[in-house]
């Protein structure tokens, strides 16, 4: 014990590092530079993520927007919505090649999602029955990384390779996905496994409820929010951690499989994809705390203790709140709460939906008179994304593997164009701060 301790002491003792140094040397943690914009790192085509503008050296507010190949999210979603119909293989497509397709290209896309969902024979058995996990983004990442035994070829890097491999992945993350949660429900909560077959045809969000509701019954309004919710976490832009991970990856030349379980672990993280559930715990603590959810003096008076650390995580934060890019908005977080408000008027969520409404609303004002900051601040994609699965009946566990299975386009795009242009492998420096020591012999220690 004795020795594990010393182990234990020393994590804490030799990892810290005097924050002076980063000033000294002028570096810019996590890549961010002072004023909380981006560091440069690279040059994309697939996505532009817009949430202020520079002029003159100074960072101006603005209103968000979020562009995929050129196309505002506003005009792909609001689109496929007035035509009644599923978008999220039309902007995977788009993502992936650069262009919308017409309808027979839609198709036949859709056709080799279809063709490509059926996992391996065995594979079920042996990856994912016989080693259940907790966290099905675990599960995920290691599902992903364990298709590359199931590749003849799987280290060859060329074009037919790279689009083969992302249309099999992205046909097979919501199979994964339900497989995995299904086996988790049967091995640590004792609940029934239900496996249903894959039935041809069905769009990806279609597919979804079908695998993960054990009647197989969903409407159409359900199937077209979810969607929805998948639309618009299809791609964020180069910089976000798990497609820069993805693209730090694929820039050592490594095979596509471990770029992609990579940029899941990453997304795992409470600090990325994982922020939703901060979210939901933050909601829950308000909801059992305020009793007057209409009462704005009474449901500000529990951000002010959130936001004085005497209540929440202590943090000091209101998750759902605010975004390092995005400033007047989020133009996820509009979407969804335009969607969330259609849901939710006249049913049993209409008053949660309120309270998150007033949370948005109260926010900025007292992060100014609490905190005195005067930085912009405006709800995030994460605000109403779990009131809207809550209403879809998604179970928690599954809100980050969504993210995730929609994701898995975006990162493909990117990695697609790492491979054909970075050219370089990404490898930043960083600057050692420990003085030259003597050694000293094992007798003199």
């Amino acid at each position: 014990m004795d020795n594990i301790q010393a182990l234990y002491d020393a994590y804490a003792r030799e990892n810290h590092i005097d924050p002076k140094y980063y000033e000294a040397y002028n570096v810019k943690r996590g890549l961010r530079n002072p004023d909380g914009s981006g560091v440069l790192a690279g040059v994309t085509k697939i996505c532009n993520v817009h949430g202020y503008v520079l002029s003159e050296g100074e960072k101006t507010p603005d209103e968000g927007r979020l562009i995929f190949r050129g196309y505002e999210i506003n005009d792909l979603v609001n689109n496929v919505v007035a035509e009644n119909r599923f978008g999220y293989e039309e902007i995977a497509y788009l993502l992936l090649t650069g262009e919308l397709p017409t309808r027979e290209e839609l198709e036949s896309f859709r056709d080799l999602l279809d063709e490509r969902r059926e996992l391996p024979h065995g594979f079920f058995e042996d990856m994912i029955l016989k080693a259940p996990s907790k966290n099905i983004m675990n599960k995920l990442a290691r599902s992903v990384l364990s298709m590359y035994s199931y590749d003849d070829d799987p280290d060859t890097i060329t074009p037919q390779h790279e689009v083969e491999t992302a249309i099999s992945i992205i046909a097979k993350m919501p199979v994964f996905m339900v497989n995995a949660y299904m086996v988790k429900q049967r091995y640590f909560e004792n609940e029934t496994l239900y496996m249903h077959p894959l039935i041809p045809g069905l769009s990806t969000s279609e597919m979804i409820l079908s695998l993960l509701r054990p009647d197989r019954k969903y409407t159409d309004e359900e199937a077209k929010l979810l969607d929805i919710m998948l639309m618009i976490h299809a791609e964020h832009g180069g910089g976000n951690n798990s497609t820069f991970t993805c693209r730090v990856l694929s820039s050592s030349g490594t095979d596509p499989y471990s770029a992609y379980s990579a940029a899941i672990g990453s997304l795992k993280g409470p600090r990325h994809g994982g922020a939703n559930h901060k979210v939901l715990q933050m909601h829950r603590e308000i909801m059992e705390n305020v009793k007057d959810w209409d009462n704005d003096d009474e449901v500000a008076g529990y951000l002010t203790k959130i936001l004085t650390k005497q209540a929440g995580d202590g943090s000091g934060l209101i998750y759902g709140m605010g975004h390092a890019v995005y400033t007047l908005s989020d133009p996820r977080a509009v979407i969804l709460k335009k969607n969330a408000e259609k849901m939710a008027i006249g049913s049993e969520y209409e008053p949660e939906y309120r309270l998150l409404e007033t949370i948005e609303r109260l926010t900025p004002e007292l992060m100014k008179t609490v905190k005195g900051s005067d930085k912009e601040m405006c709800a995030n994609v994460d605000m109403y994304s779990g009131l809207v699965y809550k209403m879809l009946g998604i179970p928690e566990d599954l809100f980050t593997p969504l993210f995730a299975v929609s994701r898995m386009a975006g990162w493909c795009a990117h990695r697609f164009e790492e491979c054909v242009t970075g050219n370089r492998i990404i490898r930043p420096a960083y600057k050692s701060v420990t003085k030259k020591r003597r050694y000293v012999r094992i007798e003199e220690r």
